[in-house]
């Protein structure tokens, strides 16, 4: 690995060991009905996401994936005043995914995920999310499986790899 490779990758590493720290301190400065968009943009950075809510409002993408296993959405009125904080990697959305969903709709539900890929053979697209799982140290994924042909969910699955 070259010098400006090497480099690169461990402040990839180093950002991505720090995030959980920066959410620790940042997440509970954030608070409903107080905390402005400009505050959460100086304290969190740029969303990975915007969304524009039909009603005037927002809410923004803040994905810890490949490495993380959060997902924070944070919404906010039509004053850009926080109106909510959600971490929506959580089994209550999980068990919300219905087979006939868009990609759309997974995205808004759950963020980015932290992988994709193509199964021709069988003819679907998994999207990845690690996710927090039992026993802690080993490594838990939530998959939405796609159709290819129509693009809407066909099943969800789990995966672990256990770890040490």
């Amino acid at each position: 690995m070259t010098k400006p490779g090497l480099f690169a990758t461990l402040v990839s590493l180093l950002t991505a060991a720090l995030l959980p720290a920066c959410d620790a301190i940042n997440l509970p400065q954030i608070q409903p009905g107080i905390t402005t968009a400009a505050e959460v943009l100086e304290r969190m950075g740029e969303p990975g996401y915007r969304y524009d809510n039909d009603d005037g409002t927002a809410t923004w993408e803040y994905s810890r994936q490949p490495n993380g296993v959060h997902c924070y959405m944070i919404s906010f009125d039509r004053q850009q005043v926080v109106s909510r904080l959600d971490q929506v990697l959580n089994d209550a959305n999980y068990a919300r995914v219905q087979p006939g969903m868009s990609r759309e709709q997974i995205r808004r539900l759950l963020g980015a995920p932290g992988s994709r890929t193509t199964f021709r053979n069988l003819g679907e697209e998994v999207w990845e999310w690690r996710i927090e799982g039992m026993p802690v140290m080993d490594e838990t994924y939530f998959m939405v499986h796609f159709d290819t042909a129509t693009g809407l969910v066909k099943k969800t699955s789990r995966r672990v790899e256990a770890k040490g």
